[in-house]
């Protein structure tokens, strides 16, 4: 075995000194500095080297010739007034290795700075805020859910919203501000970390959370294992809390749903967003305006969701309790803590329970006196019937096998569906009564459009390539498609009843050119149920219960099946006509401002009850209600 030299060991453990940082290295730079001015000034009195003009008995003490020396050392224009040329050389000698250590301390201090603001940029410092909304994860949703929790932070004096993702900080910054420039009172904190760490996590003080967002990675083969092991990481932290989490997550894949609820348990709300997507998307086709309906209910501009007890109330029926409200819709119960939409209209509001009411804010939920329907101009209640339909899609993506079973649920026997993409033949489910044909085709091919025979369709829909194209150009894509049916449309003189699902918000005023029937745009949605259900989690219950294939859900139906045409009623009226249906009115749709952005595409949710209304043929009226 080799020997260890003086050398190696004196290399080692300055290597270790050097490695500690600045403060060990400043350190060892004043222990070299001291020793070097205590040997100088050794020297000087040992060798009796003094300025000119002093005599032994006038001789600096051993302490004072240190002091000297060391001032020497720090101030290099002392040595100006030194005289004799024994001690100039002394002291000469003192200020060059002054100037040496003074360099190199500047040199330490100016890196260390430069270091600290480096990881400051990188955004490592815990943050401690707390009662903020933490979101866990980046993706392009993360801009709808800080603008939808900007508005509704504008009632709260402080208010802040964490961000952290394993992205440059400076970036997502960046990103933010171009994307959400107004942010009022909201104090957004972004830091640079791995959610699924245990010690990145403890940077965005998730104990001191009043909510937290789950996001997937972009560009992630398998967003919900990450978004599942970031839940893990927050519920089995050995640091956590004690209080339980309100965790709210996206999920994919329903099969994931399971393991999901297992690493969340009851702090953990999660949300299938391709479900919810295909929901809408199938329900759209099949009656236009309802995605602005949805929107219109889970962002918080304008009328939103709230749960009320109105002690005055208790002893009335459900029905009652909607004629109750000048200024808000009814549209369930809470009831043993169970969420019940559209319950039967004669169902008892009784003590502990709450009323789901939607209204504009919480401060304008209040009762007045109950209004009386008009039942001389309600129509005759009738079934609405269902024939076999023929449904197109063009394009694909990882939603369209939910969206298939979806669509299943609705339509009679008899109905067929075609779908056109540009990839390979997909494995597709078969359906008995409804049965699916694949033709493997360009879909922004004008020639392939005009060869599918476009008027003999009751609906089609156009998917973004979400999985093989970036959002930009997959909506580029769907809006060449649009264009052609547009078009073809026109020519042929049909109306073609046509719903588009979008990845980008910002190009829907682009494709409304295209005058399709509906756009869904996909992530926006999801978002602004992310932000709902982390602001209150009661609303999961009620998204779970509108989001689902049984029970009451939300229809557009023609006006005339509530009351006769061109009569002249109020929203009172328009109630009763849905009681004696088994269902809850709580808008309209005005067929003629269908198109009319400004107008909010024609919907009107929570009407005042009062004002007077005048449907025309084509107009609906907003219902939760059964098949």
């Amino acid at each position: 075995m080799n020997k260890t030299t003086f050398s190696e060991r004196f290399r080692y453990w300055f290597d270790n000194v050097m490695s500690r940082g600045a403060g060990a290295v400043i350190a060892l730079l004043a222990v070299v500095t001291l020793i070097f001015i205590v040997l100088i000034a050794a020297v000087v009195q040992v060798f009796s080297i003094l300025p000119a003009g002093v005599t032994e008995e006038d001789r600096p003490g051993f302490g004072e010739t240190v002091w000297q020396n060391l001032m020497h050392s720090i101030d290099g224009g002392t040595i100006a007034g030194d005289s004799g040329w024994p001690f100039r050389t002394a002291m000469l000698v003192v200020t060059i290795f002054g100037v040496f250590v003074v360099a190199a301390l500047i040199s330490i201090v100016s890196s260390a700075f430069d270091s600290r603001l480096e990881e400051l940029r990188k955004g490592r410092s815990r943050v401690l805020e707390s009662d903020h909304t933490l979101i866990l994860g980046w993706s392009a949703k993360v801009f709808p859910i800080i603008s939808e929790l900007v508005i509704a932070n504008e009632s709260l004096r402080k208010s802040a919203i964490v961000v952290l993702a394993s992205g440059d900080k400076v970036e997502m910054e960046d990103l933010i501000r171009s994307e959400v420039p107004e942010t009022g009172r909201t104090k957004i904190i972004v830091r640079s970390g791995d959610p699924m760490n245990l010690t990145d996590l403890e940077l965005g003080n998730p104990n001191g959370a009043r909510s937290i967002i789950l996001l997937a990675p972009e560009n992630d083969a398998d967003p919900d294992s990450s978004v599942i092991k970031t839940a893990l990481a927050l519920t089995n932290n050995p640091r956590r809390k004690t209080e339980k989490y309100h965790i709210v997550g996206e999920l994919s894949e329903p099969d994931n749903l399971e393991a999901a609820t297992l690493v969340g348990k009851d702090e953990a709300h999660w949300v299938l967003g391709d479900d919810v997507i295909s929901r809408i998307t199938v329900q759209s086709c099949r009656q236009s305006g309802l995605s602005v309906v949805y929107q219109e209910l889970l962002d918080f501009d304008g009328d939103e969701v709230y749960f009320t007890a109105q002690p005055t109330l208790v002893g009335k029926t459900y029905f009652e309790t909607q004629l109750s409200f000048a200024d808000s819709a009814v549209m369930g119960l809470v009831k043993a803590g169970t969420v019940v939409i559209n319950p039967p209209a004669d169902t008892l509001y009784e003590q502990g329970d709450e009323i789901i009411v939607i209204a504009e804010d919480d401060s304008t939920i209040t009762t007045a006196v109950a209004g009386v329907p008009d039942e001389s101009v309600i129509s005759t209640p009738t079934a609405v019937e269902t024939p076999p339909e023929r449904t197109l899609v063009l394009g694909f993506n990882d939603g369209l096998h939910a969206m298939l079973t979806e669509l299943s649920k609705y339509v009679a026997e008899g109905s067929n569906v075609t779908v056109v993409a540009d990839v390979p033949p997909p494995v597709l489910k078969e359906f008995t009564e409804m049965p699916v044909t694949f033709r493997s085709a360009d879909t922004t091919s004008r020639v392939v459009l005009e060869s599918l025979a476009l008027e003999t369709f009751d609906h089609i829909i156009v998917l973004p390539y979400k999985e093989t194209l970036e959002p930009q150009r997959a909506d580029a894509k769907t809006l060449i498609t649009l264009l052609h049916l547009r078009e073809m449309g026109d020519r042929l003189g049909v109306d073609l009843a046509v719903v588009s699902e979008m990845m980008d918000d910002r190009n829907r005023e682009l494709a409304e050119v295209t005058k399709a029937d509906d756009f869904i745009v996909s992530a926006k949605l999801v978002s602004l149920m992310l932000s709902q259900i982390s602001e209150n989690q009661q609303l999961t219950a009620v998204f779970r219960t509108l989001f689902s294939s049984t029970g009451s859900e939300a229809y557009l139906r023609s006006a005339d099946l509530y009351v006769t045409p061109g009569s002249t009623v109020s929203f009172y009226t328009v109630l009763e006509a849905a009681r004696r249906r088994g269902e809850t009115a709580i808008g309209y749709r005005i067929a003629a401002n269908s198109r009319n952005s400004a107008l909010g595409y024609g919907v009107s949710v929570n009407p005042k009850k009062g004002e007077s209304l005048t449907f025309a043929p084509g107009d609906k009226i907003i219902v939760f209600g059964e098949a």
